[in-house]
């Protein structure tokens, strides 16, 4: 298993809704923690390389209702 991690900014804060979804994405095999900043608007996935890559994760994020707006290089 290749760990990786990726952090993406997003616009519209997620609603009770999108994190219901959310709870979802966390069960895609590959998936390993997700987990939001509110003050930064960021989301950062830690996810399994060898099963997807980041564009997949982002298309997660999108299908949850997840505003996500652009990559940020993590630090």
């Amino acid at each position: 298993m290749t760990q990786l991690e990726v952090r993406f900014r997003y616009g519209a804060t997620p609603g009770e809704r999108e994190m219901r979804a959310i709870d979802n994405v966390r069960d895609v095999y590959g998936i390993r923690r997700i987990t939001f900043d509110e003050k930064q608007r960021s989301v950062r996935v830690e996810f399994d390389a060898s099963r997807m890559k980041e564009p997949t994760v982002a298309a997660l994020l999108r299908r949850a209702g997840i505003d996500v707006r652009e990559k940020l290089v993590l630090a």
